[in-house]
């Protein structure tokens, strides 16, 4: 049995778009969600775990969410699923939040923290470390019509839209392998940040793609 780990912010855990119109957050079924996706391509030899959490950032404290740091998070995080064959991160898009003030590059610096911190760990094999699989975030789409959203992610398109460039360099640095999300995947008009179901579909299956690339999981030891 190999295991997959997902890291990551409210795509990860599957956030409706819908659910801006509701109370509280709402998510999409498990079998709707990427994560399920790519559980069910995958098939019987896999196990994915999901640990998506909403507003969920790289490296920063956000005084108005707490325990939304990924960096604290993440070591108890690997060492309660050891052994992990490989790491999914897809982080940066909470990051890119006004309070923050974080250009493209520093944000992408960020996701590298938690990358070196999974690649440096004892978490995976035999005490190895696992492999990782980095995902560039999807786009930050229009949010024109949502003033409060806007404000609180200025700029937020345009520099979600440079994300590629540094999260491709950090993957080459790091020779870890890749995944561009924007190439796949477009955010849901009613909110511009969150995935509709046929967008996890094409994310899951891409992902699953990329995990068959990747062949046997396992490092030597």
């Amino acid at each position: 049995m190999k295991t997959i780990l997902c890291f990551g912010d409210s795509n990860t855990w599957g956030y409706d778009p819908e659910g801006m119109k509701a109370p509280f957050p709402r998510r999409h079924p498990l079998e709707v969600r990427w994560t399920g996706v790519l559980a069910r391509e995958l098939g019987v030899g896999y196990r994915v775990i999901e640990e998506g959490q909403n507003g969920r950032t790289t490296v920063h404290e956000d005084p108005l969410n707490i325990c939304r740091k990924g960096k604290d998070y993440l070591p108890a995080c690997l060492e309660s699923h050891k052994p992990i064959d490989l790491v999914i991160l897809m982080l940066g898009t909470n990051d890119l939040k006004t309070m923050f003030n974080m250009p493209p590059g520093e944000i992408a610096a960020g996701a590298g923290v938690l990358a070196r911190m999974i690649l440096g760990s004892n978490a995976g094999p035999a005490d190895g470390p696992p492999k990782l699989l980095l995902v560039c975030p999807p786009p930050v789409g229009d949010l024109s019509h949502l003033p409060d959203i806007a404000a609180r992610m200025a700029d937020g398109t345009a520099r979600s839209a440079k994300f590629p460039h540094y999260y491709a360099a950090l993957a080459t640095a790091l020779n870890c392998a890749y995944l561009n999300s924007q190439d796949i995947v477009k955010p849901s008009a009613l909110d511009g940040l969150h995935l509709e179901a046929e967008e996890h579909l094409k994310l899951g299956r891409a992902l699953a793609d990329k995990v068959r690339e990747l062949g046997d999981l396992r490092f030597e030891i």
